[in-house]
C-alpha cells in the first residue's frame, strides 16, 4: 500500500487572536511539509485545488513544482484538479512540465470538484457539471496518447492536429479519477479502466464498499484487468505520539473549517463528541497514535476489498506547525513500516 499526504494549503486563524498567519509563512511551511514527507519515505504528496479564501491552493502545479525542486523521490500529484473548470490542454502542459522538473514523479487526480466556485469564476455553468467533466476527461486522455490530435467538443475550441508540448518525462502521466459518493462516477472510472481515488471525509469506510464493487464490476465488464483497477482513499488523518495529542492537534482547525463550510451548506455546527465518534473504531478518521492509525488503515483496506493507496488530509491541523512535522515523521517512520509489513 502506498501512503501519502494531501494538503489544501489551509490558512487558519489563531484561536486566541483570530489573526491569520502570513500567506508567505504558510506556503513556506507547506513546502517544508513536502520535504519532510520525502525525507521519511512517504510515497506521495498531493495538493488540492480550491478557489476560496480559506485555502492557498488555487494553482496546485506551481506549489508542486516548488516542492519538486526540493525533493528527490516522493511522487507529486493533484488532489484533485478540477478538470471540468479547466482547459485540458493547459492542464496537460502544466503537469507535463511538472513531470520534467521532477524527473518523472508527477501524477494527476482529476475530478469535478466538491466546491463549485471554479465554475462561475471561469465562466462555466454548473448545470453542465457532468457533461463538462466527461468531455474534458475524453480530451485529456487523448492528449496523453498522442502529440498531435484532432478533436471536437461543445465546451472548447476544436483541435485540428496542433502539437501539444512539452511531452512528459514519463511515457504516460499516471491519471486517477477522484470521486465522492456518486455511483455514476465510480462506474465511469471502472469502464475507463482508470485508478480510483475516493474522498472519504466522514461516515464509515464500509458504506463505500458497494460503490467500490460497482467500480470493479464496471471495469471487469469493460475488459480491464484487476491490476488496472486500483483503489485509493483520501481520508482525514493525523498521527501523534498519543491518540489524545493527535486529536487535540487536529480538532481546532477541523472544527473551524467544518463550521464555516457547514454554515454555507446548512449543516449543524460540529461537536467534539461527533469528532470523537469519527476517530473511533467505526469512524472514517485516521487519527491517533501510530499503532492505532496503522490498524485502522489495514482495516479500511480489508473493508474495501483491497486499497492501493491511502492519503491523509492533514491541512486542518496546520495551526500547529511543529505537530504537523511530527505527524508526517511518525507516518513515515512508524505507521508506514507497520502497514507495509502486513501487506
Amino acid at each position: 500500500m502506498e501512503i501519502g499526504i494531501d494538503s489544501f494549503a489551509a490558512i487558519l486563524p489563531d484561536p486566541a487572536t483570530g489573526k491569520l498567519p502570513a500567506p508567505t509563512d504558510r506556503m513556506a511551511d507547506l513546502i517544508e511539509e513536502v520535504v519532510v514527507a520525502d525525507r521519511v519515505g512517504l510515497d506521495v504528496f498531493g495538493i488540492g485545488e480550491h478557489h476560496r479564501g480559506e485555502f492557498l491552493d488555487s494553482a496546485p502545479t506551481v506549489i508542486l513544482a516548488a516542492a519538486a525542486a526540493r525533493t528527490s523521490r516522493i511522487r507529486l500529484t493533484s488532489a484533485v484538479t478540477v478538470l471540468s473548470a479547466a482547459d485540458p490542454v493547459r492542464v496537460f502542459q502544466e503537469f507535463a512540465t511538472l513531470d520534467l522538473i521532477s524527473k518523472g514523479r508527477a501524477e494527476v487526480v482529476v475530478g469535478r470538484g466538491s466546491f463549485v466556485e471554479a465554475y462561475p469564476l471561469f465562466g462555466l455553468d454548473t448545470r453542465d457539471y457532468d457533461e463538462l467533466f466527461a468531455e474534458k476527461l475524453d480530451l485529456f486522455l487523448k492528449l496523453g496518447q498522442a502529440t498531435h490530435i484532432t478533436w471536437e467538443g461543445r465546451f472548447r475550441p476544436a483541435l485540428e492536429g496542433q502539437g501539444v508540448f512539452p511531452r512528459p518525462h514519463q511515457q504516460l502521466l499516471p491519471l486517477w479519477i477522484g470521486v465522492g459518493g456518486t455511483p455514476q462516477s465510480f462506474a465511469r472510472a471502472g469502464s475507463l479502466g482508470l485508478p480510483l481515488m475516493i474522498a472519504i471525509i466522514g461516515g464509515s469506510f464500509d458504506r463505500f464498499r458497494p460503490l467500490v464493487d460497482l467500480y470493479r464490476e464496471a471495469g471487469k465488464r469493460a475488459g480491464h484487468s484487476p491490476e488496472a483497477l486500483k483503489v485509493g482513499v483520501h481520508a482525514m488523518g493525523f498521527v501523534g505520539e498519543t491518540s489524545a495529542a493527535a486529536k487535540d492537534a487536529f480538532f481546532p482547525g477541523w472544527a473551524h473549517l467544518t463550521t464555516k463550510i457547514g454554515r454555507e451548506r446548512g449543516w449543524s455546527p460540529p461537536t467534539r463528541q461527533q469528532f470523537e465518534g469519527m476517530t473511533g473504531a467505526e469512524g472514517a478518521f485516521l487519527i491517533g497514535d501510530p499503532k492505532t492509525v496503522a490498524a485502522k488503515m489495514l482495516q479500511a483496506s480489508e473493508t474495501l476489498g483491497g486499497v492501493s493507496r491511502i492519503t491523509f488530509q492533514m491541512s486542518t491541523a496546520s495551526l500547529d506547525t511543529a505537530a504537523m512535522k511530527t505527524s508526517i515523521e511518525l507516518l513515515g517512520t512508524e505507521v508506514a513500516p507497520i502497514v507495509r509489513a502486513a501487506r
